[in-house]
């Protein structure tokens, strides 16, 4: 068990391990494999308070109900240039979507540099925090309203 858990921590691990070129041409292909929120969740014009603060790329994000318990992750990158707030979505949605809502309540900013290496610019790596905030604070709320307790 990493300290993310689940599903997070075999991306961080296995992305952490790699060199920069290979990490980077992973993260290319993880961010073809983004599929935007459908539009029973959400349709344009997004509302702003879904909107992630900081992100560049102009992401979003919807933490809905999951079958399982937890929470279903969708998100929306406004940019199509925004190939990490792409791969960040996709990452963040199958590592945590149906997660322990205390997982997914702790997740660390810090994920962002486990995954994407220190190499990334500040503006870049403030808005995928803020996506992974934004995830975080999504399971918080969820917490207090009582749900998840089984």
């Amino acid at each position: 068990m990493g300290k993310h858990g689940g599903k997070l921590d075999e991306w961080v691990d296995l992305l952490s391990g790699m060199d920069r070129g290979d990490r980077i041409d992973l993260l290319i292909d993880v961010a073809d494999r983004f599929r935007e929120v459908p539009p029973e969740v959400a349709q344009r014009p997004f509302a702003e308070e879904h909107k992630v603060p900081a992100c560049e790329s102009e992401a979003y994000l919807w933490a809905q109900p999951h079958d399982d318990g937890g929470l279903q992750l969708y998100f929306a990158v406004e940019n199509p240039q925004g190939i990490s707030a792409k791969a960040m979505a996709v990452i963040l949605d199958e590592g945590l979507s149906g997660a322990p809502l205390e997982e997914v309540a702790s997740v660390s900013d810090d994920v962002v540099y486990e995954v994407f290496g220190r190499e990334l610019s500040m503006g870049k790596s403030m808005g995928l925090m803020g996506m992974v905030s934004m995830v975080a604070s999504a399971a918080r709320r969820r917490l207090a309203s009582g749900a998840g307790e089984r």
